[in-house]
C-alpha cells in the first residue's frame, strides 16, 4: 500500500498549467490538479482561481541556473534577475521588490510574515524541485498577509518507490559550474530522497561572484492505510557578491556592460526549514497537523541602498509555528468544508551599522569601491505573533456548477525592543530616528468567492472576488530611512510605526478548456491596491520616507495555449496584457494620478516551440518578450522593451547518460534586466546576461 500511496502523490506532484504541458498532454487541462488553490488537491476545472505551474520534468529538463528561466513560463507571471538567483517578480504588479507576494514551499511559507524577503527564491532549492505552481492574484482569505499579487508554491519531489541515484555536473561561461545531486529508495511503508545543489559562477560583470549550497531531504512515511507523515527538511547558505544588477548610465551600458558601480556589496544568506505533516485520512475527512520550523539570518551590504543610506546590517530571524486543520465531505451536493489555524512565532533581530563608503566620480556613475564600518544605527529585537483561523466551504448545486467561500481572521502582533533608547541616533551628518518599545498590532478578515460552471465536457468558466492584505514588514515599521535633521529623524520614526495594512480586492472572469487539441486558459481581472506602502525618495536629497499612499488599479488579461501542431513538435504560449495605474497618487513630488506605474510592461509573453522526434531527443526555441515601460511615475521616460530567445536541449545516450546543453540569449541581445531614473532624473540601466552557453551530462541508475 506504501507504494501505491507514494505513486499518487507523484501524480499529484506533476500537476501542471497548460504553460508547462508536454506534448502529449493537449487535453489534460480536464484531468489537471492542483494544490495551491485550496490546500487541497482539487481538480483545477473545479479551483475558480488562476493557476499555473512548470512540472517537475520540465525542471528536471531545464535544469534552471535562474527560477526567471522557468518562472516566465506561466501565464502573467515574470521574474526578473538581479544578480546571482536574485530577482524582482511581477504577477499581476509591477516588477517589484515589495512585499506583495507570498512564497511557500510544500504549501509553507518559506519565511514569517513579518520578515519578508523579495530575494525568497533564492532560498529554496527550485532545480531540484518536485513543482512550481502560481496562484495569480489575492489569495488572503486562504494564505494570510502578503498574498497580494500571488502566491508562488514550490513542491519538494516525492520520494521513488525503489532505489535510484543520479546527478548531473555542468559547466558554461563566465566560470559557471554546478552539481545536481540526488539519490533515494523506497520500503514497504514510504520512502525518503535527498537531493544537493551545489552551484558557483564567477558572475559575467565584475565583482559578481556567487556561491551556492543547498538541499532538501524528504521522508515519507505511512502508517496502515489512513496515516501518513511527511518530514521535510531544506536548507541554503548563499555568498554573493551582489552589484543587486548595478545600474549603468546609457554609455556604459551600452559600450561596458560588465562594468559594476557597486562592488563592495554583498550579501550572505543562512536559511533552513524543518516540518512534519501528519494527515489522518478517511473516505469522507482529513485531520491535518504540520508543526515547524524556520532559522533564517543574511549579512547584507545593500547595494541598492549605497547612495542614499549605506550601512551593514546583520538580521536574524526564527520561526515556530503550527498548520492545523480538517476538512469534512458531505455526500448531498459534494458539499466540503474546512476549517484550520495557522499559527507563527517569529523572534527577530537587526544590528546594523552605518558605513563610510570610498567613492569615485560623482553623479549616476558614482563608483563605491571600498568602505569603512561606522557607528551602529539601529539595534533592536522583535517578535512577530500570527494567530489566524480560517473557514473555506464548496458545494455543487448541480453537477455542472460549483460554488466556494472562504474567510479567513488574521491577528498578528509585533513586540518591538530597541537596546536604544527612543529618539534619534546621529552618524555624521545622518540621523535615525529609534521607536520607543512597543507592541503594534494588525487584525484583518479577508473572503473570498468563487464559482466554476462546466458549459460541456471540453469547456469550463470560472468567477471570482478575493480580498487580499499585508501588513507591514519589520524593516518598514521599525527601520526608519536616514534623515537629515534630528526633527525629520524622529517624524520618520513616527511615520513608520503608525502604517496601516495594504488593502487590496480583485474581481476575475476566466475560461478553460480543449479545443480541437488546443488547450487553453483565458482569463480577465480587475485588481484594486488601497493604502499602498511606499518608499518615497526625492531624487535630490535622498531622503526617504515610507507611507500610505492613494490607491493603484490593476487591469489585464492573460492566456496560455498549448497545441500539438505536429506529431514531434508541439507550441506552447504564455502572455499578458496589463495596465498598472495609479488612480490616488499624490506625493511630495506631484500628483500621479491617471498615471501608469514604473517598472510596469503593459505585454509580457513567452513562446516555446518544443521538437520530440523520438523519445531520446528534445529541442526547445523559446521567445520571450518583455514590453516597454516607463521609468518614472511621471511617465517621462521609457525603456522600449526587449525580446529574448534561448535555445535548450537533452540528448538520451542510453537508460543511464543523457546528455543536456542550453543557449542563453542566442542573438546576444543588449537588454536590461531592470531600469529606472537615477540621482538627478538620470536613466540608468541593469544589463541582461549576454550570449551564455551551458552544456553538461547527466547520469541516473
Amino acid at each position: 500500500m506504501g507504494a501505491e500511496r507514494i505513486r499518487a502523490l507523484v501524480a499529484l506532484s506533476c500537476a501542471c498549467a497548460i504553460g508547462g504541458a508536454s506534448a502529449a498532454e493537449a487535453e489534460t487541462i480536464l484531468e489537471q490538479v492542483t494544490v495551491t488553490g485550496t490546500r487541497e488537491k482539487e481538480r483545477l476545472v473545479e479551483t475558480p482561481a488562476s493557476v499555473g505551474a512548470v512540472k517537475a520534468e520540465a525542471l528536471a529538463a531545464d535544469k534552471p541556473a535562474h527560477p526567471a528561466q522557468v518562472m516566465n513560463q506561466i501565464p502573467g507571471a515574470a521574474v526578473a534577475v538581479t544578480n546571482g538567483e536574485g530577482h524582482t517578480t511581477a504577477i499581476r504588479q509591477p516588477f517589484t521588490t515589495s512585499p506583495v507576494y507570498l512564497f511557500l514551499e510544500d504549501g509553507i511559507p518559506s519565511r514569517s510574515p513579518g520578515f519578508f524577503n523579495h530575494n525568497a527564491l533564492y532560498e529554496i532549492n527550485v532545480p531540484q524541485a518536485g513543482g512550481i505552481e502560481v496562484n495569480r492574484g489575492p489569495s488572503s482569505a486562504l494564505y494570510g498577509s502578503d498574498a497580494i499579487g500571488g502566491v508562488v508554491n514550490v513542491l519538494t519531489r516525492v520520494p521513488p518507490t525503489k532505489t535510484e541515484v543520479g546527478g548531473s555536473v555542468e559547466i558554461g561561461e563566465h566560470g559557471w559550474r554546478r552539481a545536481l545531486l540526488s539519490g533515494g529508495s523506497g520500503y514497504a511503508n514510504g520512502g525518503f530522497r535527498a537531493d544537493l545543489n551545489l552551484s558557483a559562477t564567477d558572475g559575467w560583470r565584475d565583482d559578481t561572484a556567487y556561491d551556492r549550497k543547498s538541499g532538501t531531504l524528504r521522508w515519507d512515511h505511512f502508517i496502515g492505510d489512513s496515516t501518513s507523515l511527511k518530514t521535510v527538511l531544506g536548507f541554503s547558505e548563499i555568498d554573493q557578491d551582489t552589484g543587486a544588477n548595478s545600474p549603468l548610465v546609457r554609455e556604459d551600458y551600452k559600450h561596458d556592460p560588465t562594468r559594476n558601480y557597486l562592488p563592495i556589496a554583498f550579501r550572505k544568506v543562512s536559511a533552513l526549514r524543518l516540518s512534519t505533516s501528519f494527515e489522518h485520512e478517511t473516505a469522507d475527512s482529513l485531520l491535518s497537523i504540520t508543526p515547524y520550523v524556520r532559522d533564517n539570518s543574511m549579512d547584507l551590504l545593500a547595494s541598492f541602498a549605497l547612495r542614499f543610506d549605506p550601512s551593514l546590517a546583520e538580521t536574524r530571524n526564527q520561526s515556530y509555528g503550527l498548520m492545523a486543520k480538517w476538512r469534512q465531505d458531505f455526500a448531498p451536493m459534494r458539499a466540503r468544508l474546512i476549517a484550520g489555524v495557522d499559527l507563527d512565532m517569529s523572534p527577530g533581530s537587526r544590528r546594523e551599522n552605518r558605513i563610510n563608503a570610498t567613492t569615485r566620480g560623482s553623479g549616476a556613475s558614482q563608483e563605491f569601491i571600498d568602505y569603512t564600518v561606522g557607528p551602529r544605527i539601529y539595534d533592536y529585537d522583535v517578535e512577530y505573533r500570527g494567530i489566524s483561523p480560517y473557514l473555506h466551504g464548496e458545494i455543487s448545486p448541480t453537477d455542472r456548477l460549483r460554488l466556494t467561500a472562504g474567510l479567513r481572521y488574521d491577528d498578528m502582533r509585533y513586540t518591538f525592543r530597541n537596546d536604544f533608547a527612543a529618539g534619534v541616533v546621529q552618524a555624521g551628518t545622518s540621523f535615525y530616528g529609534q521607536a520607543t518599545d512597543s507592541t503594534v498590532s494588525f487584525r484583518r478578515a479577508t473572503p473570498k468567492l468563487g464559482a466554476t460552471y462546466a458549459l460541456d465536457r471540453d469547456t469550463h468558466l470560472f468567477a471570482s472576488y478575493n480580498q487580499g492584505f499585508r501588513a507591514p514588514s519589520e524593516s518598514q515599521l521599525f527601520r526608519p530611512s536616514r534623515a537629515t535633521s534630528r526633527a525629520s529623524a524622529l517624524a520618520l520614526a513616527q511615520s513608520a510605526v503608525d502604517l496601516d495594512a495594504i488593502r487590496a480586492e480583485q474581481f476575475e472572469l476566466g475560461i478553460r478548456g480543449v479545443v480541437a487539441g488546443v488547450s487553453y486558459d483565458l482569463v480577465a481581472y480587475d485588481l484594486t491596491k488601497r493604502d499602498d506602502i511606499v518608499s518615497q525618495r526625492d531624487p535630490e536629497t535622498t531622503q526617504t520616507i515610507t507611507t500610505n499612499a492613494g490607491k493603484t488599479r490593476h487591469r489585464g488579461i492573460e492566456l496560455g495555449l498549448g497545441a500539438p501542431i505536429h506529431r514531434a513538435v508541439r507550441l506552447d504560449v504564455s502572455m499578458s496584457y496589463a495596465w498598472h495605474e495609479f488612480e490616488d497618487w499624490e506625493t511630495a513630488q506631484g500628483d500621479f494620478g491617471g498615471d501608469e506605474q514604473a517598472s510596469a510592461p503593459r505585454f509580457m509573453s513567452n513562446t516555446r516551440l518544443t521538437w520530440t522526434p523520438t523519445a531520446a531527443v528534445r529541442a526547445q526555441l523559446e521567445w520571450s518578450r518583455i514590453g516597454s515601460y516607463w521609468l518614472d511615475d511621471a511617465n517621462t521616460v521609457k525603456y522600449g522593451g526587449h525580446n529574448l530567445f534561448n535555445l535548450r536541449g537533452n540528448y538520451t545516450l542510453n537508460p543511464t547518460w543523457s546528455l543536456f546543453g542550453s543557449v542563453q540569449n542566442l542573438t546576444d541581445k543588449r537588454y536590461a534586466e531592470s531600469a529606472q531614473l537615477s540621482t538627478r532624473s538620470t536613466p540608468v540601466y541593469s544589463p541582461g546576461l549576454p550570449r551564455t552557453v551551458i552544456a553538461g551530462v547527466e547520469a541516473k541508475w
